[in-house]
């Protein structure tokens, strides 16, 4: 996997990984795919996960470690869509809010494995290069995955949350490209946010009795 950890090029002095540029891109490439509810968002960033392991593994453990579980929660991901794909009348899966129930079990999780994720990388230093803000972009990004799986509205905020600590954290540590994306990211999150939210609209809405369907 040298050639994905080569410069691919360089742009105002950043120097533009391989395996930065492809997996980051497939990355995007997926969060749309998501917006637009299509199956095939998990197949993508499985893959996306995929190249970015491969980059990692052999030198950056912990990072291949975050990609393996990144392609665990894409294929969980992949059999919920499979099994609720219909259920919105238009062929894809219906999206909804979270109830609070579920809203205070992501945020319990998301704040206890932060800790713990942030504690184990504190203690084996070779894991991570920042391990509090490191440990928040990986458990973000897992909780986001999931609430995606579920067909919650609150994935894209979740996501908008990431971003927040994950362009600065890139650009800080040398990953030029994935900063770029994280920034589009946000307009994808923002723009997502707004479908999934008018789509939760109809989804609830009832169907009155002799309504034309």
């Amino acid at each position: 996997m040298n050639t994905l950890n080569s410069e691919a090029f360089a742009v105002l002095g950043q120097h533009i990984l391989w395996s930065d540029m492809v997996g980051n891109l497939f990355g995007l490439a997926a969060l749309a795919l998501g917006w637009r509810r299509s199956l095939w968002t998990w197949p993508v960033q499985f893959l996306a996960g995929l190249i970015l392991f491969g980059a990692f593994f052999g030198h950056l453990t912990g990072s291949a470690g975050k990609q393996a579980v990144v392609m665990v929660v894409a294929l969980y991901g992949w059999w919920q869509w499979q099994r609720g794909k219909g259920q919105g009348g238009d062929g894809h899966i219906a999206v909804r809010f979270a109830t609070w129930r579920e809203r205070a079990v992501m945020a319990a999780a998301a704040a206890a494995g932060t800790v713990a994720v942030a504690l184990l990388f504190t203690a084996y230093p070779t894991l991570s290069w920042d391990p509090w803000p490191d440990a928040y972009i990986f458990v973000g990004t897992v909780v986001a995955m999931y609430a995606q799986a579920r067909g919650m509205v609150e994935f894209w905020i979740a996501w908008l949350l990431v971003d927040v600590v994950g362009v600065p954290l890139n650009f800080a540590n040398g990953y030029a490209f994935s900063g770029f994306v994280y920034v589009i990211y946000g307009a994808l999150v923002l723009w997502g946010l707004r479908d999934w939210w008018l789509r939760s609209r109809q989804t609830a809405r009832p169907t009155l009795e002799g309504a034309p369907a």
